[in-house]
């Protein structure tokens, strides 16, 4: 079993996801994915149960709400618990339920609203639990040691329920995938749009209208951040396009526009030139190399050069393994106990 917690501050956003379809499919697509994977994508989750509340999205949010103005200092009311079973296991919906409450129990919102629903929409069965972490008496749940306490539920879970035992979400790979490095698809995403979108643009303010036209927030200070439609904040520099590097990128493209410019300035002067005297075709041969040459040394093609290096810097793929390989353990192990061997 799998878990998964986060906290945020939209409970209409939570709410909305553990309750409707998935937004990028449409209806035929739906339609298309549940025929060819014989699961359920349209009309894809259930409410297992309310707790202390109930309706649908509008007036859970609005209710959720009203809890949350009884504590002030709250920046993050919203909880969001999944739990997720491997690949091939299955429970009964009242074992789900159970596990529901357990799982609110034991992050303190047992007494709070929230829903419980299960999703329909993958091979593995998997429930969602959106909670106010405001209760009724004005205290707010602890988000302190989240992920501790929720692997530590995970664990109890798989020996009530006799599950698999998992110790990492890798577990559930092959041997050659769990090789593989570990990848966030989300900032994958926003290193792609980031890119892209520096591409096409050559001041910061075409940068931003058109970072916030895919969705994002963003946030310059310092530095800059980004925030996604899932209300996930991400820095710049997480992706490797902090503040710095994006502006040295525009100022880059905006040095070009600028010499791209001049160079178009004098193309008269040479076609002038040109109706003046008759080339053989060995002398526009010659000549053409001689432009290339000159190009080459020009301060456009020097520019050039400069953004590419620097986008190829930027965009050079990482190596991110989370997985040793056994064999380098041992070596390790062996160097060490011939080291400490000779020391005595």
């Amino acid at each position: 079993m799998i878990g998964h917690v986060s906290i945020g501050a939209s409970f209409y956003h939570c709410i909305s996801y553990c309750l409707e379809d998935k937004r990028e499919f449409s209806e035929e697509q739906k339609l298309q994915l549940s025929l060819k994977d014989n699961l359920q994508h349209k009309n894809r989750a259930e409410v297992l149960f309310y707790n202390k509340c109930f309706g649908d999205k509008y007036e859970l949010t609005n209710d959720f709400k009203d809890v949350r103005k009884l504590s002030k200092r709250v920046e993050k009311p919203v909880l969001h618990l999944s739990l997720r079973l491997a690949p091939g296991e299955m429970l009964t919906k009242d074992q789900l339920t159970e596990i529901g409450r357990e799982c609110a129990t034991e992050f303190g919102v047992a007494d709070n609203q929230y829903i419980c629903v299960l999703h329909k929409d993958t091979n593995e069965q998997h429930i969602h639990i959106a909670a106010n972490r405001v209760g009724f008496d004005g205290k707010v749940a602890s988000d302190s040691n989240s992920y501790k306490r929720m692997a530590a539920l995970c664990r109890r879970l798989e020996k009530q329920y006799k599950l698999q035992e998992v110790l990492s979400p890798r577990a559930f790979l092959s041997p050659q995938d769990r090789l593989l490095p570990r990848q966030d698809m989300r900032k994958e995403k926003l290193r792609t749009n980031i890119r892209q979108t520096l591409e096409k643009v050559h001041h910061y303010s075409e940068f931003e209208q058109k970072m916030q036209a895919l969705g994002y927030k963003v946030i310059k200070g310092r530095g800059i951040s980004f925030v996604d439609d899932k209300k996930v904040k991400i820095k710049g520099s997480e992706v490797g396009f902090s503040l710095a590097t994006i502006e040295k990128v525009l100022h880059l493209k905006s040095q070009l526009k600028i010499k791209q410019a001049e160079e178009k300035a004098k193309q008269p002067e040479y076609q002038q030139h040109r109706v003046r005297h008759s080339f053989t075709p060995t002398q526009r041969m010659l000549q053409t190399v001689s432009q290339t040459k000159e190009w080459d040394k020009s301060p456009v093609a020097q520019i050039q050069k400069e953004i590419s290096n620097l986008l190829y810097q930027i965009l050079k793929p990482e190596q991110s393994f989370d997985y040793i390989n056994p064999e380098l353990l041992k070596e390790a192990k062996r160097k060490k106990k011939k080291k400490f061997k000779m020391s005595l």
